[in-house]
């Protein structure tokens, strides 16, 4: 189990846990009543800390190594269902983006989404997540699929951004996202996008046009990073927690802006923590928000989708 800065003070109880249980092994000693009065103590202090997380530490939470990627929770919505695609048809299958078919109780649909590594050779051979223009494509590509034979298309975001290198912007990185942007604020499908890490940027945006957007609560949603903030604002990473703050990248700083439309809870302590409530309440949230777009006529809905991204920056004086 790895911990993170903020998480120490539950570590150390945690140890101190381990050691009472294992001498009430080794002994005749009875340590029932310290051990409860330890796991009191964990309790409590597992409550305090996450009920009360900063921006900085929720986006520490969304990329802790342990948390599921797309691809897990893919694989526990659809089971042997889920039918991976693959290429953009013009350049190559890009790593980082991926997609296919599969079901949800008997519904179909197409998942897209940004897939992570989780270790050195995967997270190289995923690009850790940020996609080239091809990836963007071949996610296009699916969703027209999708399109065509009338299945509604689920989007999963965890990237820290498009990838910027100078390969991605000559093949076209912008007008990739640009014209994914376009397309699916008039795809005539429902669309249902759900934020399980980090939403950075147009990276993010790519495959984020939704009816419905949802995130998790320890997931992240902004224009930016915070310490790419930090070091434009302040020419250095070390204000990265305030320009986290500033931001406003949280969950509940996007509901209160109405950028998304939910939040799903995540289990104490992070999705990683309880990976299978964590998969349940995802699935739960797709299943409802699905059965509220699926009898809008395909007129409906793309007019309901683009009304919601007009209004999005509109504020009275």
């Amino acid at each position: 189990m790895e911990y993170l800065d903020f998480e120490l003070p539950i570590k150390e109880l945690e140890d101190q846990l381990t050691k009472c249980v294992a001498i009430g092994h080794e002994s005749d000693i009875d340590v029932t009543e310290t051990c409860q009065q330890i796991e009191k103590k964990l309790a409590a202090t597992k409550k305090d800390i996450y009920k009360n997380l900063t921006a900085w530490q929720r986006v520490q939470l969304s990329r802790h190594p342990n948390r599921p990627y797309t691809l897990d929770y893919i694989k526990a919505l659809c089971g042997d269902s889920f039918l991976e695609l693959h290429g953009d048809r013009n350049v190559s299958d890009d790593k980082a983006m991926i997609g296919g078919l599969g079901k949800i109780g008997d519904q179909s649909y197409m998942f897209i989404g940004q897939q992570k590594g989780f270790n050195t050779k995967t997270r190289q051979y995923r690009n850790f997540g940020m996609a080239n223009p091809e990836g963007y494509r071949k996610a296009l590509r699916l969703m027209k699929s999708a399109e065509k034979f009338g299945i509604p298309v689920v989007t999963l975001i965890d990237t820290p951004g498009a990838y910027p290198g100078l390969e991605a912007e000559e093949r076209g990185q912008g007008e990739a996202i640009a014209r994914n942007i376009l397309e699916m604020t008039r795809l005539k499908v429902p669309i249902i996008t759900v934020i399980i890490g980090e939403g950075a940027s147009g990276g993010a945006l790519g495959i984020g046009v939704g009816d419905k957007v949802l995130m998790l609560e320890n997931s992240w949603y902004s224009v930016i990073s915070p310490e790419n903030c930090s070091s434009i604002l302040w020419r250095s990473w070390e204000h990265k927690e305030k320009a986290a703050e500033a931001l406003k990248l949280t969950a509940t700083d996007a509901m209160k802006i109405k950028v998304i439309d939910e939040i799903i809870n995540e289990p104490l302590g992070g999705a990683h923590n309880d990976r299978e409530n964590t998969f349940t309440a995802v699935r739960d949230a797709i299943v409802a928000n699905y059965d509220k777009l699926k009898n809008l006529s395909q007129e409906d809905l793309v007019i309901s989708r683009m009304e919601k991204y007009s209004k999005m920056g509109e504020f009275k004086g």
